[in-house]
């Protein structure tokens, strides 16, 4: 505040407002807890006896008597009380650490036990879903039907979702449950990540989602069992380039890069076991009537896509060596009903030679059958020379190897070839 000579003493509405609310100097704001405070366990315990410990019983200022108020102040130097002595610095911090304690958010939402081994023989992973704690309620009787249930990510889909029972009226289930995937390959547990998602069942709405807990499968090492007791979170928030601020702009171009392949990234239908066996030409002088060709084995198909309303799939495979000059290429198997993991276990022989293999490209689709109408494509995958990951892999073994029958899991995506029937 300036006063200069001659003019009359003026103060602003600034200092005015200081004045009032501000007239001494600006204490700490105390939370309720500071006015009940805890004694440490190896302290003597207060005297129960008022006329012993004249506590302050206002919350401004020193150490006072006592009024009518009935509050224990914060601010006291200390309580004298059968030799111990409470500071107020020590309540308050006391107060603290309870407080972030019951705001934790991870803790609020429950806990979440599990189990998982990737068995390399079978290209098996189990997931044993152990149990739940402390369940956020989700129903207006202050509990909740949780259940559990798994996805693939990338990728994740009605094909590769997993599901457990549902345990009524609780918070602290426990299921014991163990769910299979099949067709792991050591890749997808290189690339892939496992989402277990708590729910809530109701029957009259929609159920309820309560929290979530993802594993890199990288972190389960082969034939090996790992133990898992995670707390339960919301899920993460998608990055997107339209919802971003002024301060975000300088990563849109990464953001952008990411939908983009989110958006061109093929929907995972489900996985097929093929063999393949090249043979060789017999030995001359054998009486042999046959030269040797490619041997086609479609073992079976696991966590097919849902193309029913009732839930199931009507599955059956074709496939094609192509191109395919004289249309003579076709096979397909048996249809197997209302199933989404199909066993077929059917060869199917080629007669070609191995110089003219190397320039083939062998297709392979699952399809639903639908009677009346035209039959829904599933899935398919790509064999040859050019393609890339698990399919040039075994397609390379398979010319290689000669005489060796080789077994491996393929990931059925949506994209229909081009030149495929839909017969």
């Amino acid at each position: 505040m300036t006063v200069r000579k001659g003019k009359k003493l003026t103060i602003s509405i600034q200092e005015h407002m200081a004045i009032d609310v501000c007239p001494g100097p600006i204490r700490p704001i105390r939370q309720i807890s500071a006015y009940f405070p805890r004694l440490s366990p190896t302290a003597e315990p207060v005297s129960s006896n008022p006329a012993a410990s004249p506590l302050s019983l206002s919350p401004g200022g020193g150490a006072s008597g006592v009024t009518s108020g009935g509050l224990l102040s914060p601010l006291q130097a200390g309580a004298r009380g059968g030799g111990g002595t409470l500071s107020a610095t020590s309540s308050i911090e006391t107060s603290v650490d309870i407080c972030s304690s019951d705001s934790d958010d991870c803790t609020a939402l429950g806990t979440l036990e599990f189990e998982l081994r990737y068995e390399r023989a079978t290209s098996s992973l189990h997931c044993t879903i152990i149990r739940a704690k402390g369940l956020k309620p989700m129903d207006f009787n202050g509990l909740s039907d949780p259940y559990v249930k798994l996805h693939l990510l990338p990728g994740a889909c009605k094909a590769n979702k997993l599901k457990t029972k549902t345990v009524r009226n609780s918070l602290n289930p426990v299921w014991n449950e163990t769910l299979t995937y099949i067709g792991i390959t050591e890749e997808d547990m290189h690339r892939k990540t496992l989402r277990l998602s708590v729910c809530d069942e109701d029957k009259l709405t929609h159920n309820e989602f309560i929290g979530e807990s993802r594993v890199a499968l990288r972190r389960v090492k082969p034939d090996q069992t790992k133990h898992f007791y995670t707390c339960l979170e919301h899920p993460p928030p998608l990055p997107s380039p339209t919802a971003m601020g002024a301060a975000l702009r300088g990563i849109s171009c990464y953001l952008r890069e990411w939908e983009n392949e989110q958006l061109t990234s093929l929907e995972e239908r489900g996985r097929l076991l093929l063999s393949l066996q090249f043979q060789p030409p017999p030995v001359e002088g054998e009486g042999a009537v046959r030269r040797g060709g490619l041997c086609v084995g479609v073992q079976r198909c696991a966590h097919l896509a849902a193309m029913d309303v009732n839930g199931f799939s009507d599955p059956y495979v074709k496939i094609y060596l192509k191109p395919d000059v004289k249309k003579k290429s076709k096979h397909k198997t048996a249809v197997i009903k209302k199933t989404l993991n199909p066993e077929f276990n059917e060869e199917f022989f080629y007669e070609i030679s191995l110089s003219e293999l190397v320039h083939k490209t062998l297709e392979v689709t699952v399809w639903d059958y639908d009677l009346g109408r035209s039959n829904d494509f599933i899935g398919g995958v790509c064999l040859n020379c050019h393609v890339q990951g698990d399919a040039l892999r075994h397609w390379m073994d398979c010319l290689r190897n000669k005489g060796q029958r080789v077994e491996r899991w393929h990931i059925l995506t949506n994209e229909l070839p081009q030149t495929t029937c839909h017969d």
